[in-house]
């Protein structure tokens, strides 16, 4: 009889500990839809992006528009949501995400294994190369590894530092690629990494400007739209949404509005 009544608490125990850990699934799974049907009931997607940072995310006339800022709208029309974004620094762009200020971040952001760790990624919809960028009459930078012991204009937080990091630059910080160039043509800096679609944009405005680049990393990097850990169904849904773009050839033809080319795969 003692034998039976401890195999009998055993078997409880399990089955609440079992009911437990399905309790704590159910939960997980019920905030992750729990975000994307807030974010449908007030009919708002919240979104970070810098606003500084051409062709992606900047002002023409006033208005915020770009690269980023078009596929970013598409996403949410097709969702049946507005668009409403947050204009923030890109090294506060991260925090402004953490602290709930935005849903997601359109921003050019480079998907890397550090950050899968702690956030969610979409689908990518950029797919671009690192460049490094001098001015026209310096002859000593030819490659990345050159750039060893150099100043290079970066923001601090971005993939464009870590590389530059990783071949031995000295970064100097800025917040943006207009003030990175502007410091590289003032003699202040001897080159920036930047991304390649960034600079064709400049050139395309500036094609008198007395830049160009000294190298091209081998390796495409692929970006996203990033959210929160566990934002599960949001994600799902504006995957959704850049699938069909893809499909229907809508992203196909924002890239070439911004580019002359697809830039999306």
């Amino acid at each position: 009889m003692g034998k039976y009544i401890k195999w009998l608490a055993v078997a409880c125990l399990l089955l609440a500990l079992t009911a437990c850990g399905n309790n704590t699934d159910n939960q997980n799974v019920s905030k992750s839809n729990d975000l994307y049907d807030q974010i449908k009931k007030k009919g708002v997607l919240l979104i970070g992006t810098e606003g500084t940072y051409p062709p992606f995310s900047y002002h023409e006339n006033g208005k915020l528009t770009g690269y980023d800022i078009d596929v970013a709208k598409e996403v949410a029309k097709r969702l049946g949501l507005k668009a409403e974004f947050k204009e923030t620094q890109w090294d506060a762009m991260f925090a402004g995400l953490n602290s709930k200020r935005f849903d997601m971040i359109a921003n050019q952001v480079g998907i890397r294994p550090d950050r899968e760790k702690k956030y969610d990624f979409s689908t990518p919809y950029t797919v671009s190369k690192a460049v490094v960028i001098v001015r026209k009459n310096n002859t000593d930078i030819k490659s990345f590894t050159d750039l060893k012991g150099k100043k290079t204009a970066q923001s601090l937080t971005s993939n464009y530092a870590d590389i530059a990091k990783q071949n031995g630059a000295q970064i100097v910080s800025v917040e943006g690629f207009n003030q990175a160039i502007q410091l590289l043509t003032s003699n202040r800096v001897e080159a920036t990494i930047n991304d390649s679609l960034t600079y064709l944009d400049y050139k395309k405005q500036k094609p008198d400007a007395q830049i160009k680049v000294a190298a091209t990393a081998n390796d495409a990097g692929k970006t996203a739209f990033m959210f929160r850990k566990n934002s599960g169904k949001l994600v799902d849904k504006v995957n959704d949404a850049l699938n069909d773009m893809k499909k229907d050839g809508t992203l196909t033809k924002i890239s070439k509005k911004w580019f002359g080319e697809d830039v999306s795969q």
